[in-house]
């Protein structure tokens, strides 16, 4: 069980307060795997924003490029295009948001029209500037964003091939503590920084159940936790709801000390948080 939560800084108090926070997928793509296409117009999206905000979610995460397995890359303008008319106008609303990108121009831009958090799947391998850049920015708080560092061996279209480890948890803890390391040189602070383990990224379906199970692997960065796992193949190869295992999921999280679990289906995930907050405030008093 991992110690007390610990919580990132340069957010405001309804995203580093108490407990697990629930962070709201949006993605704005037109082929992700569970919802592409459903908020792909900036006034969907943003409307869809305003629900996962309405529903309980402390932070909305915005995505423009699907990382589903197989997913083609979109060009930068194109990335562009879809997430900054959706970031800037639920920025506006002093909604609390995150920006789904591996490109750092895209952060850049994201961050300057509102982000607080920049969410990079690839924690700065799939962009050599993404670090620097990250330590550069100034959020509108006058703070550096916070950045989530992800375990990631390789783009959508390979990473499949690339699930072989000799002991997974042990493996992928060790190449992320390399990314963070990475970013810490490249200006990025411990204190803005956010460690995922990436499930569902290079990992078969037992892998991923793997990595859960050995949390103290998950923690071993000292760092806040981010764990997305929802509705992921491994969550269905459960043969039942994957919103409803998601909360599930989310639940383990927060009684492991998660700051936040990434979810596409808020409601069950912020009763589920509450539980495991519950459970983890017990453990640790």
């Amino acid at each position: 069980m991992s110690s007390p939560l610990r919580r990132p800084a340069g957010l405001p108090d309804r995203a580093g307060g108490e407990g697990t926070l629930v962070m709201g997928v949006l993605n704005v793509t037109p082929d992700s795997f569970s919802d592409g296409g459903e908020h792909d117009a900036p006034a969907a999206a943003i409307a869809h924003g305003r629900l996962l905000v309405a529903q309980g979610a402390a932070i909305v995460d915005v995505g423009g490029e699907s990382t589903r397995p197989g997913a083609p890359r979109v060009d930068e303008d194109e990335e562009l295009r879809r997430v900054l008319p959706v970031v800037s106008a639920l920025a506006a609303e002093d909604i609390v948001v995150s920006v789904d990108t591996m490109r750092a121009s895209v952060a850049a831009a994201s961050v300057e029209a509102g982000a607080l958090i920049v969410n990079d799947v690839s924690a700065g391998r799939a962009d050599v500037d993404m670090g620097s850049e990250a330590a550069r920015l100034r959020t509108r708080l006058g703070t550096p964003p916070v950045f989530i560092a992800m375990h990631w061996r390789g783009h959508s279209d390979v990473m499949n091939e690339l699930a072989v480890y000799e002991d997974v948890a042990r493996d992928s803890a060790a190449e992320l503590a390399e990314r963070l390391a990475t970013l810490r040189e490249a200006g990025v602070e411990d204190r803005f920084l956010v460690a995922d383990p990436g499930l569902g990224f290079s990992k078969t379906g037992e892998q991923n159940w793997e990595v859960l199970a050995r949390w103290e692997s998950i923690a071993s960065h000292g760092l806040p936790i981010l764990i997305g796992a929802s509705r992921k193949r491994f969550v269905g190869a459960l043969g039942v709801d994957r919103d409803l295992a998601t909360a599930a999921i989310s639940a383990y999280s927060a009684e492991h000390g998660a700051w936040a679990v990434r979810v596409h289906e808020v409601a069950p995930s912020v009763a589920a948080v509450r539980v495991g907050d519950r459970l983890h405030r017990s453990i640790h008093r």
